[in-house]
């Protein structure tokens, strides 16, 4: 039996839990925010039998897409004269990070 835990974007959160469940998984959710950009993502734990786990992984690939945004960035002030500016900067963001343990024992109560 493995545990997975999969850090997702939160836009991608709503779409990868329903087809985890659609598929017969069942997800727990927990909120949190990552460090870079401090953007808003979602930890699911899903606890699977081992031959199940490529199945969740697969998914997890499928319905957890990055994708390239804007961000604005301020110049440094000795660059333009003392004025700090705002510039826009593409960076990826959404994915996932993905980790399975080993689970030595799971009860459901």
């Amino acid at each position: 039996m493995k545990l997975v835990f999969a850090i997702v974007h939160d836009e991608d959160s709503p779409r990868l839990m329903a087809e985890l469940n659609k598929a017969g998984f069942r997800v727990t959710k927990l909120n949190s925010s990552g460090g870079f950009l401090r953007s808003g993502n979602t930890t699911l734990m899903i606890v699977v039998e081992d031959e199940k786990c490529q199945e969740v992984l697969d998914l997890i690939r499928k319905y957890s897409s990055s994708r390239q945004s804007a961000i604005n960035t301020n110049l440094a002030p000795s660059m333009m004269g003392g004025a700090a500016l705002p510039y826009p900067v593409d960076v990826t963001v959404g994915g996932a990070t993905v980790f399975v343990v080993p689970v030595e024992h799971f009860e459901k109560m």
